[in-house]
Parts: C-alpha cells; sequence; structure tokens
C-alpha cells in the first residue's frame, strides 16, 4: 500500500520472492520431495513413491497422529478457557503485570524445563500424573496458555468501553454482559489465539520427549524417532502429515472465523 508505482511493486514483489522462497518456501519443499523419495544422492530426489504415505495412513502412525491432534485440542481449550479467564480477571487489576509475567515464564524458559518440573512435581502422591497422558496434556496446556492470555489481553484493551456500559445502562447483568457483549466481541481473538495454541502443541517436542508414555505417542516424537534412527524419507511424511493437519485445521478456525465475523 505504501507502493504506488508499478514497477516498484513488482521490484518488491520480487525481493519478498527471493527472501520467502529459500528461507521458508524450500525448506518445505526439500520436506515435501523427500517423502515422496526413495533415494536422494544428488542435486534431486530419485525413485518416486507413496508407499511412505501408505505407512502413516495405517498403524502405529495413524496412532500418533491421532494422538497429537488430541492432545492439541485438549492443551488448546484449556488454555484457551484460562487464558480468557485471567485476562478478564486481571483486566483494570492492579496485579496485571504480576498475571502477564506469572503465564509468559513457561515461554521464557526451555520446554525441557518445564517438562523436568511437571516430571519432578507429579511423579509422587497426592498426583501421580507421570506415565499417564494427563501430563502430556498439562505440559502443552501450560506451554501455550501465555499465547491465548497475551492475545485476550491485547483484545480487551482494544475494546470500546461504549459497548458494555451502553448494556449496563439498559440493565444488563455483568454476566450478561459478558456473555452477550464481551465474548462475542473477542470471538475473533478467541478463535486466533485457538488456531495459534493447536498448532503450537502439535509441534511441540521437547517437553513431550520427557513425559510421554509409551501408549501416548504423540507424532513429533515419532518424527524425531524416525529420524534419529536414519529413516529420513518416512521421516519426512510423517512431518508432511503432521504439517498438513495443523494446516487443515487452521483453515477449518479461519473459515468459521471469518463466517462468525460476517454474522
Amino acid at each position: 500500500m505504501l507502493v504506488h508505482s508499478r514497477r516498484a511493486r513488482r521490484a518488491v514483489q520480487a525481493v519478498f520472492l527471493a527472501l520467502f522462497l529459500p528461507v521458508f518456501a524450500l525448506p518445505l519443499l526439500v520436506v515435501v520431495a523427500a517423502s515422496l523419495a526413495t533415494t536422494w544422492s544428488g542435486a534431486l530426489p530419485s525413485g518416486a513413491t507413496l508407499d511412505h504415505y501408505r505407512a502413516v495412513a495405517h498403524g502405529d502412525a495413524l496412532d500418533a497422529l491421532i494422538t497429537s491432534v488430541l492432545t492439541a485440542l485438549a492443551a488448546s481449550a484449556i488454555a484457551l478457557v484460562t487464558g480468557t479467564w485471567a485476562a478478564l480477571a486481571a483486566r483494570g487489576s492492579r496485579v496485571r503485570r504480576a498475571i502477564d509475567l506469572l503465564f509468559m515464564l513457561p515461554v521464557a524458559v526451555p520446554s525441557v524445563v518445564v517438562g523436568l518440573a511437571l516430571l519432578v512435581a507429579f511423579s509422587k502422591p497426592p498426583f501421580p500424573l507421570n506415565g499417564t497422558p494427563a501430563i502430556v496434556v498439562l505440559a502443552h496446556t501450560i506451554l501455550v496458555t501465555a499465547f491465548a492470555h497475551q492475545s485476550v489481553s491485547a483484545a480487551l484493551d482494544r475494546l470500546d468501553p461504549a459497548f458494555e456500559q451502553a448494556a449496563a445502562s439498559l440493565g444488563a447483568s455483568p454476566l450478561r454482559v459478558l456473555l452477550r457483549v464481551r465474548l462475542p466481541l473477542l470471538l475473533p481473538s478467541l478463535s486466533a489465539a485457538a488456531g495459534l495454541c493447536f498448532a503450537l502443541s502439535m509441534g511441540e517436542l521437547s517437553a513431550t520427549m520427557m513425559l510421554y508414555p509409551p501408549d501416548w505417542l504423540p507424532l513429533p516424537v515419532k518424527v524425531f524417532a524416525a529420524t534419529d534412527r536414519g529413516a529420513l524419507f518416512p521421516g519426512a511424511a510423517l512431518a508432511v502429515a503432521l504439517m498438513a493437519t495443523t494446516l487443515l485445521v487452521l483453515l477449518a478456525v479461519s473459515r468459521a472465523r471469518t463466517r462468525a465475523s460476517y454474522r
């Protein structure tokens, strides 16, 4: 919008493509190409095959994908409720900065530290969660709640208080103002926060590696295990399946957000 001439716009677009392709697009294209290859000894892969994707659609790989989706859905839902509740409660409060710092603390340290903390804290009674799927969901929730909280807090700061004041002046109770005015206005930010939390949870690895039980194996762990033992092409297919699933969910959230904005 700041570039008016056609020649200048084309120059800006060329610079963008020159930066975007090698930095962002090329690594993803390499992973996709590797997922379809049987060998890669030269500049390009050879021996195209779909066997790696057939393996993803069956057995342990499919179970790991379902596990990742269930974990991300649960963690995102809990994070969205917790982050929204905290943002609403802290609005205008003197302790808002302390609450913001509390939620941002897990993001400020490596996620492996969060995994270690949960491993130590929940390995003994009264909350022996170690070895259960619940500790994996808890770790993901702790790691993504900060993003939900910050997104909702920023949206609350942008809300025009006139809508709430008008509803209150007409006799609406605080609960009715919250449910019928404030939350609908926050819906775009809530959907964006949910999509971000889901994407971050789907790709989380470090804390998950420390906590996952044998019967709750998320897909990023399986990708790491496959590449660690040298199965690069099957690992690439798993990574593509992980990216595609995440992208589909984000597109669904975006479409629902667009429909809600038109109502």
